[in-house]
Formats: C-alpha cells, sequence, structure tokens
C-alpha cells in the first residue's frame, strides 16, 4: 500500500526563485485626511437596529483585540490564487512547494510603507498596536470612544431576544486615503458564530414509527464509508495532527478517553493524543486568552471524539481562545498557522451567513484559509445545519432566504454537508443492521444507501412517509399540517448553496441583496456533472453521515457536562449523549484527509483540486448509475464517491425571501417565490443538498494519486 514518493519533493531553489521574488507596491499614495473618508459597507449586524439599541456604551470601554483586515493589489491577489492552484499541479514547478508564513507575507502581503503607515494611523488615533499577522490583519486595541473617533461609529448596547449584546450600529469608515490597503474591521461586535451541532430529538421516533434506533458508534463509520481496510494496512493516521478550532476547553479530557476505551479504539490504536492549547502568536504579545468552559463544550467533545474515531492513531489537538470583539476560533487559527509546527489538517465546525457575517469577517476567514493552503494545511469547515437558509440558524423557519456560511464558501476550504440513511424509509433496517452489537458495540453491516439530511416538513420523503402525501406546501400541505407544524417545522438539516454575499452589502439585513457578491466558482469546480454554470463557489463539496435521530440515526456520543445538557458515560452507551449535525461530518472528513496525508507521505493544502478531478473520473459527462446511492450494499465496490440522488434539504419558510407559500401559514424555501422550485433537492451528479457526495475512504485513500495525475493534464 506505500505509493512511489519520488514525486513528492522538489529542489528548493524553484521555490527561492519563483515564491519570494515578487516586491510588493506600495497602495497608499495619498496623505492621510481625516475628513475625507470613505465608508466600509457591509459590516454592521443586522441585530443592531433602532429597536433593539440601549443606548452607547461608555467611552472607556475597551474594546480588546480588534482586527484590521489589509488588502492587497489585483495583481498580487491573482498571484495568490494562481500561485495556491499550482501547489497541487505535479507539472508546476510550485507542486508542493509549501511557504512558511513569513515568505507568504512576503510575497502577498502590503509594502513596510504601507504597513507603518496603517500602523502609525492607528497609533495616532490612541490605539495599542498589539501584531501584525502574515495573512494580513492587524490585531489592536482601544476604546470605543478611539473607535467613534477613528472609524465613526458609536458602540452601543443592544438588547437582542431578551440578550445583552455590544455592536456598532453603523458601518465604519476610514480616511480614504487608506482604503487601497484596507479591507474593513473585522468586528466590532460581541455576537458569535453558532456551532453546527444538534443534539438528538426524542420527538423524531414519530418518523420510524416505533421506537427502534440504529445509532452510530466509531465501528459503524468505519465499515459505512469503508475505513476498515485501511485501519488494517496500518493507515491510521499514526504521525498526522488533526486541529479542532474551538472558543471553548472541553468539560472533560476523560470523556474522549472514556469513548476511545469504549469503542475499543485505545486498545487497537495506541499511539492517539489528546491536548488542548490556547495558541500564542509566534512573536509579539500574547491575544489569545485561555478560554474557560462553555456552552460549546459540547461541540468541542463530539469534534475531538470522532476525528479520532476516523483516525484513531492520529494526534488531536483542541486549539482555542477566548472570544472577546473577534471570534476565539479565528484568533486560535491565526495564531496557529503562524508557527513552526503546523498541524497536517483543520476542522471547523462553526458558521455564519455570509449576509450576517460582513464582508470583513468573510473576508478574514478566506485570508487565514489561503495562508493555511500555502502553508500545506487542508482546511475543513462544517456547511451549516439549516438547509440552504444560513441566516436561519436554530430557528423553525427561514424568513431570509437562501444563503449559506462565510466559513465555508471560500475557494479556499473543503466544504462539508450532511446526509442521512434511507433503510428506515425503505423498511429495509435489518439489511444494514445486526440485530446484535459487537464487541465495540458497532452493528453496521456495510454502506447505506443516503439522502440528504432534513428534519424538516418541507422533505418530501419525511412528508410521503408520514402524511402519505409529499406534498409539502399550501393549506392541504405537510408543513400546515398538525404534525409538520408542530413536530417537523424546523430548519434543522444538512447545508448548502452557492455564494451569494461574500462581498458587499444587502440592503435587507440577513437577506442576500442590495450590493452582495459571492465568490467567484473556482476552477477546479466548473465543469463538473451537475454543478451549475453559475459563476459562483458553491456548497458543499462532500459530505458525511449527519443526522439527529429524524429517521433513528444519529452519533453516540461520550459528553458529560450536565449544565449544557450532557449526560453520565455510564454503562451501555445506549444511554449517552446523542447529537447529529455536519459539526460531526467536518472532523470525520478531516480524518480522512489524515489518512490521505500518511498514505501519500505528504500534506495536499486544498485537497478540493484533487476531490473534484476524482469526482470528474467517476461522473463523466452524464453522471454515474453504479455508484448511485440508493444501490446501497449493490454499489460497485470501485466507487469512490456515492451521489446521492433521493431526497432533498428543503426547509419551511415564511415572508416573501425565497418562499413558495401559495396558502397556508407556512411555506417552503424555493428559488421562486411563485412557483414550487425547492432549495434544494438532489440529481444525478453534484448537487447543492450533498455536493459530490458521500465517499468510500478505502477507495478514495488509495486512488487518490489517480487524481493528482489526471490534475495535471487538465
Amino acid at each position: 500500500m506505500r505509493p512511489n514518493r519520488n514525486w513528492l519533493k522538489l529542489p528548493l531553489a524553484v521555490l527561492a526563485c519563483g515564491a519570494l521574488a515578487i516586491q510588493a507596491q506600495n497602495l497608499i499614495t495619498q496623505p492621510i485626511n481625516t475628513a475625507v473618508r470613505v465608508t466600509l459597507a457591509g459590516n454592521t449586524r443586522p441585530e443592531a437596529t433602532p429597536a433593539s439599541d440601549l443606548g452607547p456604551v461608555a467611552d472607556s470601554l475597551v474594546l480588546p483585540h480588534l482586527q484590521l483586515l489589509l488588502g492587497r493589489s489585483a495583481a498580487q491577489q491573482a498571484a495568490l490564487d494562481s500561485f495556491l492552484a499550482s501547489l497541487n499541479n505535479p507539472q508546476s514547478p510550485n507542486f508542493h512547494q509549501w511557504i512558511t508564513a513569513a515568505q507568504f507575507a512576503q510575497r502577498f502581503g502590503l509594502s513596510a510603507q504601507d504597513l507603518n503607515t496603517i500602523s502609525g494611523w492607528l497609533r495616532s488615533e490612541g490605539f495599542t498596536v498589539n501584531l501584525t499577522y502574515p495573512h494580513g490583519a492587524i490585531d489592536f486595541t482601544g476604546t470605543a470612544a478611539q473607535v467613534r473617533s477613528a472609524f465613526g461609529t458609536q458602540i452601543v448596547n443592544l438588547s437582542v431576544d431578551g440578550v445583552a449584546h455590544i455592536a456598532n450600529i453603523s458601518d465604519p469608515s476610514i480616511p480614504a486615503a487608506l482604503a487601497p490597503a484596507v479591507k474593513g474591521v473585522v468586528s466590532l461586535h460581541d455576537f458569535r458564530p453558532h456551532s453546527n451541532a444538534i443534539p438528538v430529538s426524542p420527538e423524531y421516533t414519530y418518523t420510524s414509527g416505533s421506537s427502534t434506533e440504529y445509532a452510530l458508534v466509531p465501528q459503524d463509520v468505519a465499515t459505512i464509508y469503508n475505513l476498515s481496510p485501511l485501519f488494517s494496512a496500518g493507515i491510521s493516521g499514526r504521525g498526522q495532527s488533526i486541529v479542532l478550532i474551538e472558543d471553548t476547553f472541553l468539560y472533560s479530557l476523560g470523556d474522549w478517553t472514556t469513548f476511545r476505551k469504549t469503542f475499543g479504539l485505545s486498545l487497537a490504536y495506541p499511539y492517539a493524543t489528546l491536548t488542548q492549547v490556547a495558541p500564542a502568536p509566534s512573536s509579539g504579545p500574547n491575544n489569545c486568552t485561555t478560554p474557560t468552559v462553555n456552552a460549546d463544550d459540547g461541540e468541542a467533545t463530539i469534534d475531538v471524539e470522532y476525528a479520532s474515531a476516523a483516525a484513531p492513531n492520529a494526534t488531536i489537538i483542541l486549539a482555542a481562545c477566548a472570544s472577546s470583539t473577534t471570534f476565539g476560533g479565528l484568533i486560535a487559527l491565526e495564531n496557529l498557522l503562524t508557527q513552526s509546527s503546523l498541524p497536517s489538517v483543520v476542522s471547523i465546525s462553526y458558521g455564519e451567513a455570509e449576509a450576517v457575517n460582513g464582508a470583513a469577517n468573510n473576508a478574514a476567514y478566506a485570508a487565514a484559509y489561503s495562508l493555511a493552503v500555502s502553508e500545506g494545511v487542508s482546511i475543513f469547515v462544517s456547511s451549516g445545519d439549516e438547509g440552504a437558509a444560513s441566516a436561519d440558524a436554530n430557528a423553525k423557519f427561514s424568513t431570509h432566504g437562501i444563503g449559506v456560511s462565510g466559513f465555508a464558501s471560500t475557494p479556499y476550504d473543503v466544504s462539508v454537508g450532511g446526509t442521512d440513511f434511507s433503510d428506515t424509509y425503505q423498511g429495509v433496517n435489518t439489511t444494514y443492521w445486526n440485530a446484535a452489537n459487537s464487541s465495540n458495540y458497532g452493528s453496521a453491516l456495510s454502506y447505506i444507501p443516503e439522502i440528504p439530511w432534513n428534519d424538516s416538513c418541507a422533505s418530501q420523503l419525511i412528508a410521503q412517509f408520514v402524511s402519505g402525501s409529499s406534498v409539502t406546501y399550501g393549506f392541504g400541505g405537510f408543513c400546515n399540517s398538525l404534525k409538520g407544524r408542530t413536530t417537523y417545522r424546523t430548519t434543522a438539516s444538512g447545508s448548502g448553496g452557492p455564494s451569494g454575499c461574500a462581498t458587499g452589502a444587502p440592503a435587507t439585513g440577513g437577506v442576500v441583496g442590495g450590493t452582495c457578491a459571492g465568490y467567484a466558482k473556482p476552477s477546479w469546480q466548473s465543469g463538473l456533472f451537475g454543478n451549475p454554470a453559475d459563476s459562483v463557489r458553491d456548497i458543499p463539496d462532500v459530505s458525511l453521515f449527519a443526522a439527529n435521530g429524524v429517521w433513528g440515526h444519529y452519533y453516540v456520543v461520550c459528553f458529560s457536562d450536565p449544565s449544557n445538557g450532557g449526560k453520565p458515560c455510564l454503562g451501555a452507551p445506549s444511554g449517552w449523549s446523542g447529537f447529529g449535525g455536519t459539526s460531526i461530518s467536518s472532523p470525520i472528513m478531516a480524518g480522512i484527509q489524515a489518512l490521505i496525508n500518511q498514505y501519500t507521505g505528504s500534506l495536499w493544502g486544498n485537497p478540493n483540486t484533487v476531490l473534484y478531478q476524482l469526482a470528474n473520473n467517476e461522473y463523466g459527462v452524464s453522471g454515474t448509475t453504479a455508484c448511485n446511492s440508493s444501490l446501497g450494499n449493490g454499489a460497485a465496490s470501485s466507487c469512490i464517491f456515492y451521489d446521492v440522488t433521493l431526497g432533498d434539504m428543503d426547509i419551511p419558510c415564511t415572508g416573501t425571501n425565497n418562499c413558495f407559500r401559495p396558502s397556508g401559514t407556512y411555506g417552503v424555501l424555493s428559488t421562486s417565490n411563485s412557483a414550487y422550485q425547492l432549495a434544494y433537492g438532489t440529481t444525478s451528479g453534484w448537487d447543492f443538498a450533498t455536493g459530490i457526495g458521500s465517499v468510500n475512504a478505502y477507495n478514495l485513500v488509495t486512488q487518490w494519486m489517480t487524481g493528482v495525475e489526471a490534475v495535471s493534464q487538465r
């Protein structure tokens, strides 16, 4: 199983000549006149409205670790994108010539003169400049009064759904002379992204018509996605490090230990370790405050446990900083990427809609991810748990319309969506599950046919199964029935859609529109069968199981924090906590990437270049029938991807933002307000519901190099 690795390294001289020789041009060419200003549009939270405004905060309020996101010239950006695209092309002299953070700053950052000018302006406004990140951000600290003076916006107290917050009440502005070199202020508020973990709901036993449940444990994941033969051959993640980005530490390190011991991982794979760190930057003041345990500790727990399930001998690192005016997870990632010892793979299970996150915050994640890719680090991000309506996470229905997570929609990360299994819908549970568990509590027999994860009344499959009709909308539709509007009125489902507001500003808070624009479609995504010619980045890229029990399937988790809904990890794991969400599919996919890295003996930066080439090889110009997921255990043994073609991720809605509601209280999310065009269903090939589809891990790992070789021929 060991490949020939002669292709892995090229002479360092190639890098020295090609990657470091560009001289940054000065972008700031005019003297700073504070009276001549430009507004940084799209950087006010939609919650910051007159109705929620309780008045200004005290002028003396300190806002620690703000970030000013820096820009680069169009030529530099084009050079960066070209360089990143070349890193996984064997025909390029840049192939796998990863660079350091310092080299990234030298080639793609601002000139020293521009940096000095911007830092000097911040200091002249009274701010403390703490450090400058190589990917292009300045960490600084100041008071609310200094923010008002420098950026022309008031920081106010807000009351949002009974919760106190602070935020800027209007878009910030800067002197016009600085505009060519500044993208925006990353955050002037204390709102946090949401985690993509969804607890199991007992209500869902109604769907299956019984209390029988087939929950997933690590052995089931290994069976269903064909990890077991890799483990048997010694490809189990040894020597690889997987970082889980969080804003909290774990409630108990012992939960991970209990999880691995109970499910047979600690004995069979003894080299795994778990550490949690509050990473400091490589230089300058430490801006990473060690976090306390908070309500996201369930998210952190499932991340470390299921990353370890997919790569059971890997080094697992939880990296977290306390949030300030900047999300602690972003600070942790930025600091890690400046260090000399880098992770192999990173997984992020948090999200926020592009149109809510704001242009500067969106760009901050893209900038950090692009640095990671240049260093060889692969970034995996949960696509979300709210269908195609990222601004309506954790809601009962959508009001903001179609939009995707700005954490997941960049061209530099792998967006991981969510599936469920269709065995309950099809009445074939016993075909795919043993009646009794193994000693490690596994019971899955093989790959299981998949559908998009969808808990909602807008699911045609749920509507058909529960009510006998697949009609979801209108007075007689399932979403307006008693059962539909009680048990199944939710947005909980796998997420996907087109990037729509990565830049610009919405006319209505949280709604794609106004001057919004999405990320351009990456070259590796263009042309894949099923992917629309919409000119923008589409997500997800790939999907794995992420359901929380609607069809009787979910993940078993050892999470013992009683204050946040955990349960004691005692006795049989059937009594432990249960979760779903793309927050679990992402760390599992990150674990699979760690296996790829181990097998090939190399890092892979942005794996999408190879993933999409392998998908092109499999789907061709008309799709695949042999690898249709609905075949279940009858799918071809050679499949790398399973094409999910049954079901949808549609959700209920109200209002006029992408909502088809011909009658009744609730409509369903649709690309048209006047016709039923569900957002979104499955199709042959790539689709918004599941992306490329799910994976056969053994085939993906062992056939990886065929994708690499094909990239060089495109």
